[in-house]
């Protein structure tokens, strides 16, 4: 069994709820626009952005703009587009502030493991700045080495593409072996770093894909970052049980 040096993990969904945060942005912003004078029905208006969101995906900046666009001409009538549009991105970004927070036991987890001698890093998909806003905002980039942090687009290669991967492996001189790759997405996180080697966590706490299969299975489960670790205790990590 490979000592283990460096712990991986993906954002989204494993260090904060993705589901939980996403939904209340959006209600505030919607509630914003209509606030802001817009005369649409709220769970149609939410609706619309929903599908607005799954079809340009998560990482498009101008979601809001792709929702006024798919309204009838008449609810625009006697308003300015770029007054709602502002309205939905300052309550987005105030939910930011207000929100987005860790999960308590993954705060707690990694301020243990900063005092080993593992590396702890971030292979994720995403725009490099909002990917790493979301570190600032979670308070959690310090736990991480700077030069440990993966974002897809900043890379350039995107998940589900092993060589994301293997990028961080090698530009970090580590085998495949001696590195964890800690996940929610059984595609998108362990497909991938199961394929060059890697020792796969599969993060199940909000059940965001309990309906999707990957290729292959982690190598381990998880509830939460307790349970993280124990394993790595369990492979000869010297977590500390108090600091």
């Amino acid at each position: 069994m490979s000592e283990i040096r460096a712990v991986f993990f993906d954002i989204d969904g494993t260090l904060f709820s993705t589901v939980d945060f996403a939904s209340r942005a959006r209600e505030a912003s919607v509630d914003a626009m209509l606030e802001a004078g817009l005369p649409v029905n709220r769970d149609e208006l939410l609706e619309e952005l929903a599908e607005v969101v799954r079809e340009f995906s998560s990482n498009y900046e101008r979601h809001f703009d792709k929702l006024l666009l798919r309204l009838p001409r008449r609810a625009l009538k006697g308003l300015n587009p770029a007054v709602i549009i502002a309205a939905g991105i300052v309550a987005y970004h105030d939910t930011k502030t207000r929100l987005l927070e860790p999960f308590e036991d993954g705060s707690e987890v990694l301020r243990r493991l900063a005092q080993t001698d593992l590396t702890l890093g971030i292979i994720t998909e995403g725009l490099e700045v909002k990917q790493a806003e979301k570190l600032v905002r979670l308070r959690l980039l310090d736990y991480f080495q700077q030069r440990a942090i993966f974002i897809s687009h900043q890379v350039g290669i995107s998940k589900p593409n092993p060589k994301l991967y293997q990028r961080a492996c090698t530009d970090l001189n580590l085998r495949p072996s001696e590195c964890v790759y800690v996940g929610d997405n059984p595609v998108m996180d362990v497909d991938p770093a199961n394929e060059i080697g890697m020792i796969t966590v599969q993060v199940r706490r909000e059940d965001r894909y309990r309906d999707l299969q990957g290729k292959t299975l982690p190598d381990h489960v998880i509830q939460n970052f307790w349970d993280l670790a124990e394993l790595l205790r369990e492979r000869g990590v010297e977590v500390p049980e108090v600091i």
